[in-house]
């Protein structure tokens, strides 16, 4: 039984909180996004699951009142600056992102200020704040596409995620200044692990996120989003992959190749711990998501002024995609 926040019980008698969820968001007029990292319960409630740039695009033409985001931080408030009248729900407001964390906007102003005639481009992974300050936001899904847009002779800055960003400029052949920033949980993965699994799976093939570090992802038969991992590893005739990104996306996998006899391997880490699971988007739990909307807060808001800024890039990235 989940408890309220006075420890009473939170869900009615003889319901449970799959049924208390569905009620609530036919009440509210609410729809549930969650990105592929979530816990298997999140995903099984979610109306949608996407990577950074389906989420993106499916707050953007949402006509639900309440948008109930299972993600982290950066990913609901890039919901609320599209959607600045609706009401946007989050399980837990501490679910953050290494990445955004490492690029406070105030260090990344004065960063771009060293390269006054650059082009800024912006990984998602990142607050409002530096979104405010990008010309375009990009995500692993279509970064590759929207630096190939930029005009050759424009000098190109990019931010925050120096692993995607060297990815991308290996694959497009434009040169880029590199904000030193990382992801906690792709920048674990081990080389020397990965080949141990390898020598251990020989038929699998190695799928990897370009967060991961250049060894990682030399090592790899794809790379790509999680959506495209998602979708290599269903169409793929293969029988056995080594999953180089979180591993909630298996979830998702298990479920899409259902009869297919196909099995997925996390890859772990460079240590004992359970270090390739994100530990924010691991904050958010049924129970968690079934209170938010029980109880209308945790709300996210972002200041108007704020926004307005950040929303131009975001938009870019949109009619660019």
């Amino acid at each position: 039984m989940v408890k309220g926040l006075s420890g009473a019980p939170a869900v009615r008698a003889g319901r449970d909180i799959f049924e208390e969820i569905a009620r609530l968001k036919r009440e509210m007029n609410a729809i549930i996004l969650a990105h592929y990292y979530q816990d298997h319960d999140i995903q099984d409630v979610a109306d949608f699951i996407g990577d950074s740039l389906q989420l993106a695009q499916e707050a953007a033409k949402t006509q639900a009142d309440v948008i109930v985001f299972c993600g982290v931080h950066f990913m609901a408030e890039t919901a609320k600056i599209l959607n600045p009248t609706k009401l946007v729900l989050v399980p837990d407001l501490n679910a953050g992102c290494s990445l955004a964390d490492g690029c406070p906007p105030e260090a990344f102003a004065r960063f771009k200020a060293r390269y006054p005639s650059h082009f800024v481009v912006s990984y998602v992974n990142c607050s409002a704040g530096v979104k405010a300050l990008s010309d375009v936001i990009v995500t692993s899904s279509n970064a590759k596409k929207i630096v190939a847009r930029i005009p050759a002779d424009r000098p190109i800055l990019f931010a925050p995620d120096q692993h995607l960003g060297r990815y991308v400029m290996k694959e497009t052949g434009r040169d880029m200044v590199l904000w030193p920033g990382s992801c906690q949980v792709h920048e674990l993965f081990s080389e020397k692990k990965l080949l141990q699994l390898k020598e251990r799976h020989p038929g699998a093939l190695v799928v990897a996120h370009p967060e991961c570090e250049a060894p990682v992802l030399a090592l790899a038969d794809h790379i790509g989003s999680t959506r495209s991992i998602l979708e290599y590893v269903v169409a793929s005739p293969a029988k056995s992959f080594i999953i180089a990104t979180e591993p909630g996306i298996i979830h998702q996998m298990e479920q899409k190749t259902t009869g297919m006899g196909k099995t997925f391997i996390p890859a772990p880490p460079d240590s004992a711990c359970a270090c390739n699971e994100c530990p924010h988007m691991k904050l958010n739990t049924l129970e968690k998501l079934y209170l938010a909307m029980k109880l209308k807060t945790p709300s996210l808001d972002v200041e108007p002024e704020l926004a307005k800024k950040a929303l131009a890039p975001i938009q870019r990235m949109l009619e660019w995609s």
